[in-house]
């Protein structure tokens, strides 16, 4: 379980998303500060940095946290250490995240997954309090998940890429998927473009007991099944802009994951299941939060 943050510590965060990057400085699970911009190419970092800059002369932090989208090497040994590595964004492929803010700013620089750190987060100060297992999925333009164990998030070869895992289609449903490099994978399924590939019409107007979502939700349902007989979480926090969309659907996934798991776990019925799959307590604030967690943890092994 998460050990907890000295609430005087100042960190500085970065969530970078596929679409947006957020800049915050916090006590704690205090915000102090924060600023956004949308995610162009990596000259964002420039924006971002220069930011941090200002703030590091005004109030001083002792260290920054990146979340960052992926696929990273997380590999301290590997020379890619904390560079993004093959992605369909364009100009990203091979961009030195870790390394543009650890030549800039003298102070400990930690890096992890977007949801890994919103993962960190949960345990730290949300839903997974208390978990010694948990995940964070985060269902939106992507697909991710975060896994911890023992307070520290999973990294092995890379980190969980769970959501270009394969899952059985509905019968009749003869969409290709959108994932670029999978085609249908849960990514290419459920993520933010391939709902707009699939709805009949604007997402927004389609109403909560249209098809597509009991769809989506036998999809997510399979999923989630999967990972719950995988890796056996105490909990797992379904967030994203998908869910933030139509909160709704958690329900509908909760149906079909016990659906899917037939009644083979025992203790783990729809009324358990209701407790165990969860939305983010941190709602929103769980992926800028999770990037100072990772900056107070580079700051711990600093001092180590």
């Amino acid at each position: 379980m998460a050990s907890m943050m000295a609430p005087e510590t100042m960190i500085a965060g970065v969530e970078l998303g596929g679409t947006k990057c957020i800049a915050t400085l916090a006590r704690g699970k205090d915000i102090l500060r924060q600023q956004r911009w949308a995610t162009e190419g990596p000259e964002t970092l420039d924006r971002v940095s220069a930011t941090l800059a200002g703030w590091q002369d005004e109030v001083p932090f002792e260290a920054i946290g990146i979340g960052s989208f992926g696929p990273l090497c997380l590999d301290p040994g590997n020379a890619h250490f904390g560079r993004i590595e093959n992605t369909p964004k364009p100009g990203w492929a091979g961009a030195d995240v870790h390394g543009h803010f650890a030549r800039r700013f003298a102070l400990p620089v930690g890096i992890d997954t977007d949801v890994g750190g919103a993962a960190l987060a949960e345990g730290q100060w949300g839903a997974a309090m208390g978990c010694a297992v948990h995940g964070y999925a985060t269902i939106g333009t992507g697909v991710g998940l975060g896994l911890v164990v023992d307070g520290k998030a999973v990294h092995g070869r890379l980190h969980p890429e769970a959501g270009h895992m394969r899952i059985r289609r509905t019968p009749g449903d003869m969409f290709a998927g959108a994932c670029p490099a999978h085609g249908d994978c849960l990514e290419g399924l459920v993520g933010g473009p391939a709902l707009a590939a699939r709805a009949n019409g604007a997402l927004a107007d389609m109403p909560d007991d249209d098809p597509l979502w009991d769809r989506v939700a036998r999809e997510l349902g399979e999923w989630v099944a999967m990972l719950i007989l995988c890796v056996s979480p105490q909990r797992l926090v379904i967030g994203g802009g998908v869910l933030d969309f139509r909160p709704t659907l958690l329900a509908k996934i909760q149906v079909a994951v016990a659906a899917n798991l037939g009644g083979y776990l025992a203790g783990l019925d729809l009324a358990a299941l209701e407790t165990l799959i969860v939305p983010p307590a941190l709602g929103r604030d769980a992926g800028p939060l999770g990037a100072i967690v990772v900056g107070h943890n580079a700051l711990m092994e600093s001092q180590a």
